[in-house]
């Protein structure tokens, strides 16, 4: 592991922070993150979501440490300041999900050579949760987990979704999967969409903080997804449908104003987890870890109980 750049300024997380390069078990570079805490209580594995990077979750990993909580957190590869995977630097492109996996696999690694306090716990936001979904799936080494909007299922209108399949599929065959889906663009969208109209927060102060980090560094930024993107994202929350829930003690938070992922999933999928729950926050948009305080803090509140539970069973 090679020191990397982590932008704390930007950040507001802990004050210390620290990243590393990784490289994958295909030869792609990974940049992790992470924030320890004196005499923690574990470990939060943190799975960001599509076009997120480390710096952006400097004060979810902040909560969690008044919690006391470490964090170590990840650029999945096609973002953040990991390798991206076209000549077009904002398309957020992967050519199959389990690709993800080896992501996981080189942040496991890196939490090990940080020697990095257990109990371990998940958290995963939108993208994150369909990457940690899978990961719990292969054995992930973690006591609980928690899921912040996950992306279970992508709302697509049904009349729209025949079209999706079609149009991602196809563009594999003529040349074209590294082409935009319908309907996005390069654009960075908290450089684009007025606060407003936004489909993330309902608080303007963490959508500020969003949008200086986008200004500061812009190497940081994504912008929509491919045609590959899409396809992968489609066949993989189809066969992450029928999956079994890990028995693993488990919250899931999602926004009633949710516009981004699929709720019906998110509920279908609570619904079967042995040991889990589903937090609907009222008012909540998709990024209910970002709005403001008393939001956060019911949101932290209720993941921590999870994973404060998991530690008391936890074997000595």
């Amino acid at each position: 592991m090679e020191a990397a750049p982590l932008f704390a300024e930007i950040a507001d997380g802990p004050g210390n922070g620290g990243a590393w390069w990784l490289t994958a078990g295909d030869g792609v570079r990974l940049r992790v993150a992470a924030w320890q805490v004196p005499n923690a209580r574990g470990t939060v594995l943190l799975f960001p979501g599509r076009t997120e990077y480390v710096e952006k979750y400097g004060r979810t990993a902040r909560d969690l440490a008044e919690r006391g909580y470490a964090t170590v957190a990840i650029d999945w590869r096609g973002q953040g300041l990991s390798d991206r995977l076209t000549t077009d630097a904002m398309a957020g492109h992967v050519t199959r999900f389990p690709d993800y996996q080896q992501d996981v696999m080189s942040m496991v690694a890196a939490a090990k050579t940080l020697d990095l306090p257990r109990p371990w716990h998940l958290l995963a936001h939108s993208m994150g949760g369909c990457i940690g979904l899978r990961a719990l799936t292969e054995g992930l080494d973690v006591q609980s987990c928690a899921f912040s909007g996950p992306m279970w299922g992508i709302q697509i209108a049904p009349s729209l979704r025949p079209l999706a399949w079609s149009l991602s599929w196809g563009s594999r065959h003529v040349g074209a999967a590294h082409r935009y889906a319908p309907g996005t663009a390069p654009d960075n969208y908290v450089l684009t969409e007025p606060f407003e109209t936004n489909k993330l927060t309902n608080c303007p102060e963490m959508y500020q903080y969003m949008i200086a980090q986008a200004r500061a560094y812009p190497q940081l930024g994504l912008g929509g997804p491919s045609l590959s993107w899409l396809y992968a994202a489609l066949r993989e929350t189809r066969t992450l449908m029928r999956a079994p829930s890990p028995d693993m003690p488990c919250v899931t938070v999602v926004g009633s104003r949710e516009e981004i992922v699929c709720p019906r999933r998110i509920e279908h999928r609570m619904s079967i987890w042995p040991r889990g729950q589903l937090e609907v926050i009222e008012g909540g948009r998709h990024e209910v870890l970002m709005d403001g305080p008393d939001m956060r803090n019911r949101v932290m509140d209720a993941i921590c109980r999870v994973y404060d539970g998991a530690k008391a069973r936890a074997p000595a």
